[in-house]
Protein backbone atom coordinates (compact mmCIF):
# COMPACT_ATOMS: atom_id res chain seq x y z
CA UNK A 1 0.00 0.00 0.00
CA UNK A 2 2.85 2.21 0.82
CA UNK A 3 4.25 1.54 -2.55
CA UNK A 4 1.55 2.59 -4.35
CA UNK A 5 1.34 5.56 -2.30
CA UNK A 6 5.06 6.70 -3.64
CA UNK A 7 4.14 5.91 -7.24
CA UNK A 8 0.93 8.21 -7.29
CA UNK A 9 2.30 10.85 -5.69
CA UNK A 10 5.33 10.21 -8.07
CA UNK A 11 2.99 10.46 -10.99
CA UNK A 12 1.30 13.47 -10.09
CA UNK A 13 4.23 15.37 -9.83
CA UNK A 14 5.57 14.59 -13.28
CA UNK A 15 1.72 15.85 -14.31
CA UNK A 16 2.17 18.94 -12.80
CA UNK A 17 5.33 19.64 -14.61
CA UNK A 18 4.26 19.00 -17.48
CA UNK A 19 1.22 21.15 -17.28
CA UNK A 20 3.33 23.53 -15.83
CA UNK A 21 5.29 23.22 -18.98
CA UNK A 22 2.81 23.32 -21.38
CA UNK A 23 1.36 26.68 -19.99
CA UNK A 24 5.00 28.03 -20.31
CA UNK A 25 5.06 27.18 -23.77
CA UNK A 26 1.79 27.96 -25.22
CA UNK A 27 1.64 31.56 -23.43
CA UNK A 28 0.91 34.45 -25.85
CA UNK A 29 3.67 36.07 -26.71
CA UNK A 30 3.92 40.15 -26.73
CA UNK A 31 6.87 42.13 -28.62
CA UNK A 32 7.33 45.52 -29.11
CA UNK A 33 5.65 46.90 -32.24
CA UNK A 34 5.01 50.88 -32.77
CA UNK A 35 6.37 52.70 -30.17
CA UNK A 36 4.61 56.31 -29.33
CA UNK A 37 4.28 59.18 -30.93
CA UNK A 38 4.30 62.54 -28.98
CA UNK A 39 2.23 65.32 -30.79
CA UNK A 40 1.92 68.06 -28.06
CA UNK A 41 3.17 70.22 -26.64
CA UNK A 42 5.99 70.82 -29.14
CA UNK A 43 9.11 72.64 -29.15
CA UNK A 44 7.32 76.41 -30.17
CA UNK A 45 5.86 75.67 -26.51
CA UNK A 46 6.69 78.99 -23.73
CA UNK A 47 5.32 79.33 -20.82
CA UNK A 48 5.27 81.75 -17.47
CA UNK A 49 4.04 79.69 -14.37
CA UNK A 50 2.70 82.19 -11.55
CA UNK A 51 1.71 80.64 -7.99
CA UNK A 52 -1.79 82.68 -8.55
CA UNK A 53 -2.73 80.35 -11.45
CA UNK A 54 -1.82 76.81 -9.26
CA UNK A 55 -5.04 74.78 -9.95
CA UNK A 56 -5.39 76.19 -13.56
CA UNK A 57 -4.52 74.18 -16.64
CA UNK A 58 -0.67 74.91 -17.45
CA UNK A 59 -1.02 71.85 -21.09
CA UNK A 60 -1.88 69.10 -22.45
CA UNK A 61 0.62 66.53 -23.10
CA UNK A 62 -1.31 64.16 -26.24
CA UNK A 63 0.46 61.69 -28.47
CA UNK A 64 -0.59 58.41 -30.47
CA UNK A 65 -0.66 55.31 -28.59
CA UNK A 66 1.98 52.93 -28.79
CA UNK A 67 1.48 48.99 -30.53
CA UNK A 68 2.78 46.02 -29.15
CA UNK A 69 1.88 42.33 -31.07
CA UNK A 70 0.54 39.77 -29.34
CA UNK A 71 -2.47 38.97 -26.85
CA UNK A 72 -4.25 42.06 -25.60
CA UNK A 73 -2.47 43.98 -22.66
CA UNK A 74 -2.62 47.90 -21.04
CA UNK A 75 -0.24 49.94 -21.91
CA UNK A 76 1.36 52.60 -19.49
CA UNK A 77 2.36 55.34 -20.52
CA UNK A 78 5.32 57.31 -18.45
CA UNK A 79 5.64 61.48 -19.21
CA UNK A 80 9.25 61.70 -19.25
CA UNK A 81 11.13 64.91 -18.69
CA UNK A 82 14.67 65.89 -18.30
CA UNK A 83 16.92 69.10 -18.51
CA UNK A 84 17.35 70.07 -22.38
CA UNK A 85 20.88 68.39 -23.91
CA UNK A 86 21.35 65.69 -21.15
CA UNK A 87 19.91 63.34 -23.59
CA UNK A 88 17.36 61.84 -21.12
CA UNK A 89 20.42 60.35 -19.22
CA UNK A 90 18.64 60.92 -15.49
CA UNK A 91 15.12 61.22 -16.65
CA UNK A 92 12.21 61.83 -14.13
CA UNK A 93 8.68 60.77 -14.64
CA UNK A 94 6.37 63.50 -14.07
CA UNK A 95 3.31 61.33 -14.42
CA UNK A 96 1.87 57.41 -15.48
CA UNK A 97 -0.98 56.75 -17.32
CA UNK A 98 -2.85 54.46 -19.52
CA UNK A 99 -4.80 57.15 -21.41
CA UNK A 100 -3.32 59.22 -24.66
CA UNK A 101 -3.12 62.41 -22.48
CA UNK A 102 -2.17 63.88 -19.46
CA UNK A 103 -3.55 67.18 -18.46
CA UNK A 104 -0.88 69.24 -16.05
CA UNK A 105 -1.75 72.11 -14.21
CA UNK A 106 0.44 74.88 -13.57
CA UNK A 107 1.44 73.81 -9.94
CA UNK A 108 2.26 70.48 -11.35
CA UNK A 109 4.81 71.25 -13.77
CA UNK A 110 5.89 73.82 -12.05
CA UNK A 111 6.67 71.15 -9.25
CA UNK A 112 7.89 69.21 -12.08
CA UNK A 113 10.26 71.71 -13.59
CA UNK A 114 11.50 72.26 -10.15
CA UNK A 115 12.62 68.78 -9.48
CA UNK A 116 14.97 68.70 -12.71
CA UNK A 117 17.06 71.67 -11.50
CA UNK A 118 15.14 74.75 -13.18
CA UNK A 119 15.77 77.99 -11.33
CA UNK A 120 12.66 79.88 -10.43
CA UNK A 121 11.75 83.01 -12.09
CA UNK A 122 14.63 82.37 -15.09
CA UNK A 123 13.30 80.34 -17.87
CA UNK A 124 14.51 77.11 -18.89
CA UNK A 125 14.44 74.36 -21.53
CA UNK A 126 13.02 70.59 -20.72
CA UNK A 127 13.15 67.74 -23.11
CA UNK A 128 9.57 65.53 -22.92
CA UNK A 129 8.91 62.26 -23.86
CA UNK A 130 6.67 58.95 -24.01
CA UNK A 131 7.59 56.07 -22.73
CA UNK A 132 5.34 52.97 -22.92
CA UNK A 133 5.64 49.67 -21.14
CA UNK A 134 3.31 46.47 -20.49
CA UNK A 135 2.97 44.29 -17.93
CA UNK A 136 2.66 44.79 -14.14
CA UNK A 137 7.07 44.81 -14.25
CA UNK A 138 7.03 47.64 -16.67
CA UNK A 139 8.40 45.51 -19.89
CA UNK A 140 8.77 45.96 -23.38
CA UNK A 141 9.71 49.96 -23.39
CA UNK A 142 9.30 51.94 -26.52
CA UNK A 143 10.35 55.38 -26.65
CA UNK A 144 9.03 58.20 -28.52
CA UNK A 145 10.35 61.36 -30.38
CA UNK A 146 10.92 64.01 -28.03
CA UNK A 147 10.32 68.08 -28.00
CA UNK A 148 12.25 71.13 -25.88
CA UNK A 149 9.78 73.42 -24.42
CA UNK A 150 9.94 76.46 -22.44
CA UNK A 151 9.17 76.82 -19.12
CA UNK A 152 9.76 79.38 -16.37
CA UNK A 153 8.92 78.16 -12.93
CA UNK A 154 7.97 79.81 -9.76
CA UNK A 155 9.83 78.70 -6.58
CA UNK A 156 8.12 75.84 -3.93
CA UNK A 157 9.57 77.96 -1.03
CA UNK A 158 8.37 81.48 0.49
CA UNK A 159 9.64 84.07 -1.73
CA UNK A 160 11.91 86.28 0.19
CA UNK A 161 13.76 89.21 -1.15
CA UNK A 162 16.17 92.19 0.01
CA UNK A 163 15.53 95.85 -0.46
CA UNK A 164 16.54 99.15 0.17
CA UNK A 165 18.77 102.00 -0.30
CA UNK A 166 21.67 99.84 0.21
CA UNK A 167 20.71 97.43 -2.85
CA UNK A 168 20.84 100.05 -5.22
CA UNK A 169 24.18 98.98 -6.80
CA UNK A 170 22.45 96.18 -8.20
CA UNK A 171 18.60 96.80 -8.49
CA UNK A 172 19.39 100.20 -9.72
CA UNK A 173 16.76 103.79 -8.80
CA UNK A 174 16.60 104.57 -4.80
CA UNK A 175 16.68 100.41 -4.06
CA UNK A 176 13.08 100.85 -2.60
CA UNK A 177 11.37 100.17 -5.74
CA UNK A 178 12.65 96.26 -6.46
CA UNK A 179 13.43 93.67 -4.87
CA UNK A 180 16.55 91.08 -5.09
CA UNK A 181 15.26 87.80 -4.68
CA UNK A 182 16.89 85.62 -2.57
CA UNK A 183 17.68 82.18 -3.16
CA UNK A 184 16.97 79.02 -1.14
CA UNK A 185 18.94 75.82 0.01
CA UNK A 186 16.73 72.94 0.45
CA UNK A 187 19.42 71.42 2.41
CA UNK A 188 19.86 74.03 5.01
CA UNK A 189 16.49 75.54 4.96
CA UNK A 190 18.24 78.92 3.84
CA UNK A 191 18.28 82.12 2.05
CA UNK A 192 20.98 83.52 0.33
CA UNK A 193 22.21 85.80 -2.24
CA UNK A 194 25.60 87.39 -3.00
CA UNK A 195 25.22 91.12 -4.68
CA UNK A 196 26.80 94.51 -4.68
CA UNK A 197 26.18 96.70 -2.36
CA UNK A 198 26.09 100.42 -1.93
CA UNK A 199 26.46 102.69 1.36
CA UNK A 200 22.68 102.27 3.30
CA UNK A 201 20.43 100.27 4.46
CA UNK A 202 18.27 96.89 3.70
CA UNK A 203 15.31 94.88 4.91
CA UNK A 204 13.77 91.49 3.98
CA UNK A 205 10.50 91.06 2.71
CA UNK A 206 8.31 88.59 1.57
CA UNK A 207 6.41 87.93 -1.28
CA UNK A 208 7.66 91.94 -2.90
CA UNK A 209 5.64 93.58 -0.25
CA UNK A 210 5.74 95.29 3.49
CA UNK A 211 2.77 92.90 5.01
CA UNK A 212 5.66 90.77 6.25
CA UNK A 213 9.13 92.07 6.70
CA UNK A 214 11.79 92.14 8.86
CA UNK A 215 14.94 94.45 10.12
CA UNK A 216 17.08 94.30 13.13
CA UNK A 217 16.11 96.58 15.87
CA UNK A 218 19.52 96.08 17.91
CA UNK A 219 21.32 95.44 14.48
CA UNK A 220 22.90 92.14 16.12
CA UNK A 221 22.16 89.45 13.70
CA UNK A 222 18.69 88.51 14.98
CA UNK A 223 15.77 89.18 13.02
CA UNK A 224 12.59 91.66 14.22
CA UNK A 225 9.16 91.39 12.28
CA UNK A 226 8.86 95.09 11.12
CA UNK A 227 12.06 95.75 13.04
CA UNK A 228 14.57 98.82 12.23
CA UNK A 229 16.47 99.10 8.97
CA UNK A 230 19.46 97.20 9.02
CA UNK A 231 22.65 99.78 8.07
CA UNK A 232 25.64 99.13 5.21
CA UNK A 233 28.45 100.96 6.38
CA UNK A 234 30.58 100.09 3.44
CA UNK A 235 29.98 99.76 0.18
CA UNK A 236 31.58 96.35 -1.15
CA UNK A 237 30.62 93.03 -2.39
CA UNK A 238 28.60 90.78 -0.08
CA UNK A 239 27.15 87.59 0.95
CA UNK A 240 23.67 87.44 2.89
CA UNK A 241 22.60 84.04 4.55
CA UNK A 242 19.27 84.82 6.20
CA UNK A 243 17.43 82.16 8.29
CA UNK A 244 13.66 82.83 8.47
CA UNK A 245 13.07 80.21 10.95
CA UNK A 246 16.31 80.92 13.38
CA UNK A 247 15.40 84.26 13.06
CA UNK A 248 18.98 85.55 12.26
CA UNK A 249 21.43 86.44 9.74
CA UNK A 250 24.87 87.05 8.70
CA UNK A 251 26.32 89.73 5.86
CA UNK A 252 30.19 89.19 5.12
CA UNK A 253 31.98 91.02 3.27
CA UNK A 254 34.23 89.48 -0.05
Amino acid sequence: MKNLNKILIAFISILAVSCSGDDVESRPVVESATAPVLLSPKSDFNIVLELANAAGLATTFVWDDAQYEGSATVVNYNIEIAKAGTNFESPTVASTTTDKFKNFTVGELNAAALNIGLAPFVEGQIDVRIKSTVGAVGSIPQISNSYTIKVTPYPAWDNWGIIGSATAATTGGDGWATDANLDYNTATKKYSITMNLAVGEIKFRLDDGWTTNYGDNGNDGTLDAGGSNIPIATAGNYTIVVDFIAKNYTITKN
